[in-house]
């Protein structure tokens, strides 16, 4: 509870309210939000089951990322001499017990409202879980209406999400692997119209499934719109196994915050990430 508390004060709330559910704060992190040179290399995966360590790609493209965009765009977990690294890493193993403890292996990520970083939490988290090599990770951009993973992540690729939906290609084809070893992205280069509709389509149904079962070691990542934006979020969140929020210091007020957890309330919600906080971190190791 008291923990909770500490994430609506930090996100600059007037008081806090006693009244709210218990909801861990996973931990906080810094504040964080890639141009591609683009190879023909592309996806089948080969590793062995329990043993995603020797993965090779032949059908997903992949690209190599640009370490200074990376780092404008505060992308850091695959860096481990980076002093924010470590966070990223004590959240993914925060997350990974509590779906392993469930079963669960697919996660959306979001936050009340919009500039709270959880576009940049969820690309660090993928990035982090994939660096375990009984891990993969694949992180998907289902903020249809603001797509930014490719962005962040310089991915200048003419194929995406918007391709399979409209049924030009296969989801193989809109993959790509941004040269981390067991990471995938499913990137949306476009605003999707009816963005509500096509999350709750029977289509996107079948490619949560597909995407969640096509391998045992995969964690799925959903990077979602802001809960209070419109009914996206709580329209595909059934369909996802459970959900973290992202609050950023100053970005969302107390009431909102209340009112995204309101509507979360159904989920299964693993906690809230403070994000954006300036206070200094503590670490009593590095």
């Amino acid at each position: 509870m008291e923990r909770i508390k500490l994430a609506i004060e930090k996100a600059k709330a007037a008081e806090a309210d006693s009244a709210r559910p218990d909801v861990p704060l996973l931990r906080k992190v810094s504040d964080s939000e890639t141009p591609a040179g683009e190879s023909s290399s592309a996806i089948r995966r080969e590793a062995s089951p329990g043993d995603a360590s020797s993965v090779h790609y032949t059908q997903t493209a992949v690209v190599s990322m640009d370490a200074a965009h990376l780092e404008r765009h505060r992308v850091v977990s695959h860096q481990k001499t980076h002093s924010a690294s470590w966070a990223f890493d004590v959240l993914r193993t925060q997350v990974l017990q509590k779906m392993d403890e469930n079963g669960w292996r697919t996660l959306a990520i979001t936050s009340p409202s919009v500039e709270s970083g959880k576009t940049v939490v969820a690309i660090n988290l993928a990035m982090s879980i994939a660096q375990q090599t009984n891990r993969t990770a694949l992180l998907v951009d289902f903020d249809l209406r603001r797509p930014s993973v490719a962005r962040y992540l310089g991915l200048n690729r003419s194929l995406s999400l918007n391709d399979f939906l409209d049924g030009r290609v296969n989801i193989e084809e809109a993959l790509v692997n941004p040269g981390v070893e067991r990471f995938v992205v499913l990137p949306t280069n476009h605003l999707v119209t009816g963005a509500s509709e096509v999350l709750s389509s029977a289509k996107v149904g079948n490619l949560i499934g597909d995407l969640r079962e096509r391998y045992s070691d995969r964690i799925v990542i959903f990077d979602l719109p802001p809960v209070l934006a419109a009914d996206d979020v709580m329209t595909v969140l059934p369909r996802i196994d459970c959900v973290l929020m992202v609050v950023g210091s100053g970005a969302s007020t107390q009431n909102e915050v209340e009112e995204a957890m309101g509507r979360l309330s159904k989920a299964n919600l693993l906690g809230v990430v403070l994000n954006k906080d300036e206070a200094p971190v503590q670490n009593a190791y590095y």
